[in-house]
């Protein structure tokens, strides 16, 4: 399996098929278990997004510094997107849904939560992360919910490029110098125990039928893929110990709370504020 090579530096991002603004002049207004199944998926985003943005300025060359911030504000568009969708059914803005609920509200997965770690640790997640959103929205283009199906063909775009960047730094790292191999090694087995949970179905998927993906359909695709890139990289799939399984009904890593302090603080202190 190879990759083509991007100017990480240079790459725009897709033509802008949607907006948020776009949605929230429609008027399309998401039912309740539609808005639901939207806030999981714009808090996985906003959660990757505000990880990722601290890289910038850490990066380990000035043209992945770029990279990451140009994917992280990618992941953030996705956010916007969902959240403002999730409100309609609410009368909630995307700002109220992001900055004025309290971390047990938040239905993001555990895996875009934890920590950055080096950047080995990093590009593990975002390989992971990226290839399951990509198996998800190239579904989800085909979803009986209209605005769903718009975002995630904006999305999609977008997240082809996210996979391909991760795959690149994985093929880097893993047929690099012992030290590269080791570190994207290492980064795997922290974040693969967060991986079922990305492949769950629930009872809010059941409810909503073909306007959601089932998760679980993801999983062999998403399998087939990432072990074809791993074995290109020399790299081994972690054997699955101690896996966080389950729902989005609440449950959430400590680390939540840690990003969600920093991403609020100024909503919060300054509410209504403008400037």
């Amino acid at each position: 399996m190879s990759f083509a090579s991007h100017d990480s530096a240079t790459r725009q991002s897709a033509g802008h098929a949607i907006t948020a603004e776009d949605i929230q002049a429609g008027g399309a207004k998401a039912s309740e278990d539609v808005a639901r199944y939207a806030l999981q998926l714009g808090d996985d985003a906003l959660m990757l997004s505000q990880r990722l943005g601290w890289w910038i300025a850490r990066a380990p060359e000035l043209e992945e510094d770029i990279a990451l911030a140009n994917i992280a504000l990618d992941l953030l568009g996705h956010a916007r997107f969902f959240l403002t969708y999730a409100g309609t059914a609410w009368g909630k803005t995307e700002d109220d849904l992001a900055y004025f609920r309290d971390e047990e509200e938040f239905r993001s997965c555990r895996l875009v939560e934890q920590e950055n770690g080096d950047f080995g640790q990093t590009i593990a997640r975002q390989l992971i992360f990226s290839y399951y959103q990509y198996e998800l929205y190239r579904r989800l283009v085909h979803s009986s919910d209209p605005t769903l199906a718009a975002i995630a063909d904006k999305a999609l775009k977008e997240v082809q490029y996210h996979q391909d960047h991760a795959g690149q730094w994985v093929l880097r790292l893993g047929l690099g110098t012992e030290e590269s191999k080791r570190r994207i090694q290492a980064g795997l087995h922290y974040m693969w125990p967060y991986v079922d949970e990305l492949f769950h179905d629930d009872e809010l998927v059941d409810a909503l039928g073909d306007a959601a993906v089932r998760p679980s359909e993801l999983r062999a695709d998403f399998d087939v893929r990432l072990k074809a890139v791993l074995d290109e990289a020399e790299l081994s799939v972690p054997e699955l110990l101690g896996a966080y399984g389950g729902d989005r009904s609440g449950q959430f890593s400590e680390q939540r709370g840690h990003i969600l302090a920093e991403m609020q603080v100024l909503a919060r202190r300054h509410p209504g504020a403008t400037w």
